[in-house]
């Protein structure tokens, strides 16, 4: 499904995906699906949503997940030129 869903991005708004995440409260579950799936636990979210103006948390702590979707994602964000970022992995 992950390997689809940058296929999708794509058609949508002419760019690939690299890397996706998810929220899960971990006061109603505990993201076992996502441990089982290789998804990594990145932390702690502030709780403070994405409309926040105080700078204090406002809501529930979430946990953050993580899963890339190529497996160069970090060359791939960091790079600076959109058409470098775009070019197949270089293969040894």
């Amino acid at each position: 499904m992950s390997a689809q869903l940058s296929a999708d991005w794509e058609k949508v708004y002419a760019h690939p995906i690299y890397f996706t995440e998810t929220f899960v409260d971990p006061e109603r579950n505990r993201g076992t699906c996502y441990r089982a799936a290789n998804w990594t636990p990145l932390g702690l979210t502030k709780g403070r949503g994405k409309n926040d103006h105080t700078n204090r948390q406002n809501r529930s702590l979430k946990l953050l997940f993580g899963y890339p979707l190529v497996r160069d994602f970090r060359r791939r964000l960091c790079t600076v030129d959109s058409r470098a970022a775009h070019a197949p992995e270089e293969t040894p």
